[in-house]
């Protein structure tokens, strides 16, 4: 009789344990691995140096995964007003990050870590024989651009004005990288994207610039969103993003200081 009871009450001991170990495992709201993620909305023009950095960022926080929206500043931030979960912002201009730190502000003040400018880019060989900006205005050509709400757009806008020529694009993307991505398979004779799209695309497509480039930059802001639960691993992010290893990182792709 003394044994069976012995066994019982070891049994319940047991199972207490067992619950209070289950207890324990949730305490950090992360499913009991004690890992977070960080999650990083950034402009499609970031995608390959961001990746790079965010590689970085992991190996130097164990138990930190980075986790990417990579997409045009302009549908970024729609994403963040409406209530998309993101830590870090980093735009590709600095009239939508306005959206998120004006009136209302929806995030910290935001610091400048990078620029990039326009250039043409071509199919390989350049069947259209795109040897300038004025080059795109000529009828039969065509020619892709971003939405002039988008950065790249914005300043295609600019360069118009300018130049004095007017473009009749077939289509405006919503992101760099969908304006890189027809120039490359030949849906397009010529697209206006960044020096830095360019040259990480290697041999898919060639480069054509032009000096009235350089009077229009785009410099490109980060900052931590208010709502981020990760507040700490936010501002590490951004710390990262702008030491001389996020430097460079980003130069190595082309662009430049702000």
């Amino acid at each position: 009789m003394i044994s069976r009871r012995l066994c019982a009450l070891g049994t319940a001991l047991l199972v207490c344990v067992g619950l209070l170990s289950a207890c324990g495992d949730d305490s950090d709201g992360s499913g009991g691995s004690g890992d977070k993620t960080l999650t990083v909305y950034a402009a499609a023009s970031l995608t390959k140096t961001f990746t790079d950095i965010g590689k970085e960022f992991e190996s130097q926080h164990d138990g930190v995964e980075v986790e990417f929206s990579f997409g045009g500043s302009s549908d970024l931030v729609a994403q963040i007003q409406q209530g998309a979960p993101a830590d870090v912002f980093a735009s590709a201009d600095e009239a939508n990050m306005q959206k998120l730190t004006g009136d209302v502000p929806q995030a910290d003040d935001p610091v400048d870590f990078a620029s990039n400018t326009l250039e043409i880019a071509t199919p390989p060989g350049d069947p259209a024989g795109i040897k300038s900006f004025a080059d795109l205005g000529k009828d039969g050509v065509n020619v892709v651009v971003c939405a002039p709400e988008v950065p790249c757009g914005a300043a295609a806008v600019k360069a118009e004005a300018a130049t004095g020529v007017t473009i009749n694009p077939v289509s405006e993307e919503q992101s760099v990288t969908d304006v890189l991505a027809k120039v490359s398979s030949g849906e397009a004779d010529a697209g206006l994207v960044y020096v830095t799209d360019v040259k990480g695309a290697g041999d898919s497509v060639e480069g054509v610039t032009f000096p009235e480039s350089s009077t229009i930059v785009n410099t490109y802001p980060i900052v931590a969103l208010k709502d981020s639960k990760n507040s700490d691993l936010a501002q590490d992010f951004i710390d990262l993003v702008t030491s001389d290893t996020g430097r460079s990182i980003l130069e190595e792709a082309g662009f430049a200081k702000p």
